[in-house]
């Protein structure tokens, strides 16, 4: 999913003081974007749903938003579209099913040479013991 993509009235942004390096800039601009996302006007299936807040960890709220928060750049302009590429990444990532593991057995010819091996293997740590000169 694309940050297109996303509904507008599903998003409210907000901008907070950054933290860190950045001298007086930090204190005196609010550049920090924390964008909150209302997982349910999204309209997603159920199974993406539960994806979704796996993968989105403690960035999930109990009220069903996801709060992200970008301060990696000095603007914010560059703040947002981080929070929203990285919200649209993680709601794609929620699209993408897991591929089921398929359970396989090995074949008797293939247990049979893993026994071969195995007892040469002994034969050889046999051979290996005291030598008697009788």
């Amino acid at each position: 999913m694309s940050p297109e993509q996303i509904p507008e009235d599903a998003l409210s942004e907000k901008f907070l003081a950054a933290t860190g390096p950045g001298g007086q800039n930090v204190n005196k601009v609010a550049t920090a974007c924390q964008l909150r996302c209302d997982v349910f006007k999204l309209g997603l299936s159920p199974e993406v749903y539960a994806r979704l807040k796996i993968i989105a960890g403690s960035k999930f709220t109990t009220g069903g938003e996801l709060i992200i928060t970008a301060r990696r750049y000095r603007t914010q302009e560059g703040n947002r579209e981080d929070a929203r590429a990285r919200l649209a990444k993680m709601i794609a990532a929620a699209y993408v099913a897991p591929v089921k593991r398929r359970a396989t057995r090995p074949s008797r010819s293939a247990k049979a040479k893993r026994v071969e091996s195995k007892v040469q293997r002994g034969a050889i740590k046999r051979g290996r013991g005291k030598v008697s000169f009788d």
